[in-house]
């Protein structure tokens, strides 16, 4: 029988592999984009030209690290981003964070909040296109591709997703105009619909694109406010106005009651689909 040495033990506990991934993760990230960013602005690009290009090395940087990383660190095949199915995922993906974001702006519609002020050329959509996408990549690997994964196999599906769900919300909390409750309604939208879209594929692309289309619509189409960040340039200039539990006040509409009602059905319909691959804790194993 092979002896576990303690450096080993060490090496393969749950907490050194979340930080080590975490860690190289972040740095492959934003190495990227300040090496990108330093060349790029020493070529004749427009701005909205150079931050799509470093949003696009960036984000290949760090899933090819990820990959790479974990391929070598727990000797296995990296199935998280595996291209079996991936453009499915992504397609999929899509529909379903913009027809969840669809159906958030609808209620705000619904109660004439929701005022379009101007139509705008397409091109204004490019930034807010390119924060989503990698913003999108960035935060799928840390919280679903390193903590949440990670974290289940020792606690299990659902302990783990109460758990990266209280964290993704309480990230939130540096942002801008951010509360308690904007905290919490990001916790259980995206939390739990993330966390349940990577447990019904068990690939990190259909997460990914459900969060990049929600983020996408909502900046770089309805022009709203997202996460308590300023507005960006988007296809539509709109105001939105009324009630903060429909409108989500000056933090967007993430922080509203339809946004946490919709997202958390979909949630629910994803894990009642995943029953067969919801994992029990270790010590119900």
């Amino acid at each position: 029988m092979k002896t576990i040495t303690k450096k080993q033990r060490i090496l393969n506990a749950p907490f050194t592999r979340i930080l080590l991934g975490l860690i190289v993760c972040f740095i492959a990230f934003i190495l990227a984009q300040q090496v990108t960013g330093k060349i790029l602005d020493l070529t004749p690009a427009n701005k909205n030209l150079r931050n799509l290009i470093k949003g696009i090395i960036s984000s290949i940087a760090v899933v090819g690290t990820y990959i790479y990383f974990f391929r070598k660190y727990e000797k296995r095949k990296v199935t998280e981003f595996s291209n079996k199915g991936m453009g499915n995922y992504i397609l999929i993906g899509i529909g379903i964070g913009a027809l969840l974001q669809c159906l958030t702006i609808l209620v705000i519609i619904a109660n004439g909040g929701f005022e379009i002020v101007s139509v705008n050329p397409v091109s204004d959509m490019i930034i807010p296109f390119t924060v989503a996408f990698s913003v999108a990549i960035f935060e799928e690997i840390l919280i679903r591709g390193i903590i949440f994964r990670i974290l289940e196999e020792k606690l299990g599906s659902y302990i783990s997703l109460i758990i990266t769900a209280i964290i993704f919300g309480a990230l939130h909390l540096a942002n801008p105009n951010s509360t308690l409750l904007s905290g919490l309604c990001v916790g259980i939208e995206a939390g739990f619909l993330m966390g349940a879209a990577y447990i019904y594929t068990r690939n990190l692309w259909f997460p990914i694109a459900i969060h990049f289309a929600w983020n996408f619509m909502q900046s770089g189409v309805f022009g709203a406010i997202t996460s308590g960040n300023e507005k960006t340039a988007s296809l539509l200039s709109t105001k939105i106005t009324g009630s903060q539990l429909i409108t989500g006040g000056e933090f967007g509409p993430e922080g509203t009651i339809q946004a946490i009602i919709f997202c958390l059905l979909a949630a629910i319909i994803l894990l009642k689909l995943s029953k067969n691959k919801i994992i029990s804790p270790y010590w119900r194993k």
